[in-house]
């Protein structure tokens, strides 16, 4: 029997899996990541084997993906967050093309084939107002926990309007509608309702390609899921018993699981891990893939120089210019 692990270290929640050579799921876990990026991955990977009832010694393999994917020193392997994703939700349900992940600090929007590859995609990281955080914010200005968000705004009968696209502007529109005896519910909701309207302008800057999927921790709110069924006019797919948020790591060790099985068919050993391997880095941009420029290179003497410089003729204070 082979068990993979996937890791996913977000930037506000650890999630961890593990998958059997029966692509069965046989435990999970989610834990809050911190701002100590190492720990929270030994954290969560504890949690992990105490939920399956399985040691160390009997993970065969260990994928990490997500914004702290390399400070897990156990890995075997790391993937980017857009290829665990689109794998996982293609796996889970073939139909889909468009998928929507909204974290804790950012919302990305991803497009894939039938194969799960990755087509195009866009990312939001660079304001709040899009993304978890800010319906956290507003849930503990109303005296919410994260758990109750959901079912508090499904109460609303009239959600107010949060048009600010700022987040800092937008709790004050929070602040002054609760000042107004706007009923709380109806404030929650319209946080929803504003920050689906901008995950689905997202969405369709990657195209929207029916077969939408929902991923992340927004799958366990029901709000969120019914305010934006409403604005695509079209069923999520989401998947189910809280598979949803381990989407990411859901992918990581399924892709680990293929890995695998390929190493084992090819007779070769499975590799060390990272710590094995010498000193894990420290935590790296989101996306591994930005483009290093090259050196430039000098010029030959015997050929042009592929740079030209305009000559500046410098003149003495005073002389004219002709």
């Amino acid at each position: 029997m082979l068990y993979v692990a996937g890791i996913d270290i977000g930037s506000t929640y650890s999630k961890a899996i593990v998958l059997d050579d029966q692509r069965e799921v046989v435990g999970t876990a989610v834990r809050r990541t911190g701002f100590k990026l190492g720990q929270a991955s030994e954290g969560v990977f504890d949690e992990l084997l105490k939920a399956c009832g399985l040691t160390r010694e009997q993970i065969n393999y260990v994928a990490a993906t997500g914004y702290g994917r390399y400070t897990v020193a156990y890995r075997h392997t790391q993937v980017t967050e857009l290829t665990a994703h689109a794998q996982a939700a293609v796996h889970l349900f073939p139909d889909t093309r468009t998928i929507l992940d909204i974290g804790g600090q950012d919302i990305k929007a991803i497009r894939v084939d039938g194969n799960g590859r990755v087509r195009a995609f866009r990312l939001n990281d660079k304001c709040a107002a899009g993304t978890g955080a800010f319906l956290e914010k507003t849930a503990r200005y109303l005296g919410l926990t994260t758990d109750d968000i959901g079912p508090y705004a499904m109460r609303s009968t009239k959600p107010v309007e949060v048009s600010s696209v700022c987040a800092v502007f937008a709790e004050s529109e929070v602040i002054n509608h609760l000042s107004n005896g706007v009923p709380a519910e109806d404030i929650m909701m319209g946080a929803m309702v504003a920050l689906g309207g901008r995950a689905v302008q997202l969405m369709r800057r990657v195209g929207l390609e029916p077969g939408f999927m929902l991923t992340g921790g927004m799958t366990r709110n029901v709000a969120m899921v019914d305010a934006l069924e409403k604005n695509l006019g079209a069923k999520l797919n989401v998947a189910p018993n809280g598979l949803g948020q381990l989407n990411g790591a859901y992918g990581a060790a399924f892709l680990g699981l293929r890995r695998i099985e390929k190493l084992q068919a090819e007779g070769k050993p499975v590799p060390p891990t990272a710590g094995q391997a010498g000193p894990v880095e420290s935590v790296r941009r989101r996306w591994s893939a930005i483009p290093v420029k090259k050196p430039a290179e000098p010029c030959n003497l015997a050929a042009d120089c592929p740079v030209v410089a305009k000559q500046i003729t410098v003149h003495k204070l005073g002389e004219a210019v002709v």
